[in-house]
């Protein structure tokens, strides 16, 4: 990625934990750690309670109708209560670690079966229900040190405070954070996937409009035309060579109408001659001047090379219609193994990507690809907006 431009810098797991150190004096982050240890206890028990009464409940109910989803309840029910435990550590102990992700949503879409099985077998929950059993021992071992000590060894009690606090940070992270970065990614590609699927049957339902409300109507009018002209042509030859010139005006539109039909699938000058004719191609037909650049040595594989385009094409039609801008410029580069796309105008600003349908489709489609769309439009202009995409080569390998 280049400089200016990157995903947010993710801070490691841990870095946000940097407490200062344990002193003889009670300062605030002695008093949350000694809160939250003085309230494992009763949190343990019913934790505790909880996971013995509903799961194994339901374990043992398994031979029944009612066991499985009485199973499956009881581990949803965890999930939230690893949830709490994980706030409860963020505010009390400063220790923050990503929400493990939901359920695959095509569970819950294919049934209840299918939600049953995946709720039976999720992870997330299972490790909070083994969270939970060793708490109990845990919770009554530092509520009997911590509040022992509050009274007879107050002195040492933010050392010891902060020993047993690190213990319970510990548990936090192997326990309740997500399990590693596939499952996060896992998440990601569910979601992705279905952005894609809806890109589709957008692009489709476009195309199936743009052909039923344009040349298909214009070729039915010209066989109409040209049947009149036929009946006509003995009769009257005047009006039926009329008949015959309209119907070849008709003709001339219905192809032009094709051509752009075409051209919004797929041009024909991005499949022969790559980004830098076919981007050019988008910017002659802009009622902005545009500057393109294009700096590649080489073309992407096919389907970021047709994001890319689309992408461009998608807001050049932006500036012709609501920008007021004089003039815009258009650059394309390759950084590593991104492909970045940089396009800027001088018109009035303020766009937004929640001002409308157009930019967010933008985001959503590069987002599905592992991509990144970025705006920087303050009122009063100028507007620049930045996306990223995943460089792969022609050959189908990443570059």
């Amino acid at each position: 990625m280049t400089e200016g431009f990157s995903r947010p810098a993710r801070a490691p797991e841990g870095a946000d934990d940097r407490l200062p150190p344990a002193r003889l004096a009670y300062v605030g982050h002695t008093w949350k750690e000694i809160a939250h240890l003085l309230v494992n206890l009763p949190l343990a028990v019913f934790g505790f309670v909880y996971v013995v009464t509903v799961l194994w409940t339901g374990f043992w109910l398994t031979v029944t109708v009612i066991g499985f989803p009485l199973l499956a309840a009881g581990l949803m029910g965890a999930r939230h209560w690893g949830r709490m435990e994980r706030a409860r550590a963020r505010r009390l102990l400063g220790v923050r670690v990503d929400e493990p992700s939901p359920l695959p949503r095509r569970a819950a879409a294919g049934g209840f079966l299918p939600w049953l099985w995946m709720a039976v077998k999720d992870p997330v929950a299972w490790r909070t229900v083994l969270y939970h059993f060793i708490r109990l021992p845990w919770g009554i071992l530092t509520f009997a040190i911590t509040l022992t000590s509050l009274f007879v060894l107050w002195p040492v009690l933010p050392f010891i405070a902060r020993g047993l606090a690190n213990a319970d940070r510990a548990m936090v992270r192997g326990l309740l954070s997500p399990s590693d970065e596939l499952e996060r990614r896992i998440a990601e590609l569910e979601s992705d996937r279905g952005v894609v699927v809806d890109t589709a049957n957008a692009d489709l339902r476009r195309i199936e409009r743009d052909l039923h409300d344009g040349a298909q109507a214009r070729l039915v009018n010209l066989a109409m035309g040209l049947g009149l002209a036929k009946e006509k042509l003995l009769e009257d030859p005047d009006s039926a060579a009329e008949m015959v010139a309209e119907a070849h005006g008709e003709v001339k539109l219905a192809l032009q109408e094709l051509r752009d039909l075409a051209r919004g699938i797929h041009p024909a000058v991005l499949t022969d001659r790559g980004l830098d004719a076919a981007l050019s191609a988008v910017a002659s037909r802009c009622t902005v001047p545009v500057k393109v650049t294009v700096d590649l040595e080489s073309r992407p594989a096919a389907a970021i090379e047709g994001i890319a385009y689309f992408t461009v094409s998608e807001l050049l039609q932006n500036i012709s219609k609501h920008s007021g801008a004089r003039n815009a410029v258009v650059e394309v580069w390759r950084a590593e193994n991104r492909l970045l796309i940089q396009v800027e105008d001088d018109g009035r600003g303020g766009a937004r990507l929640d001002g409308g349908s157009g930019m967010r489709g933008l985001a959503e489609r590069l987002g599905a690809v592992d991509g990144l769309f970025v705006v920087d439009s303050p009122q009063g202009g100028p507007t620049v907006v930045t996306a990223e995409l995943p460089w792969r080569d022609r050959s189908g390998a990443a570059g």
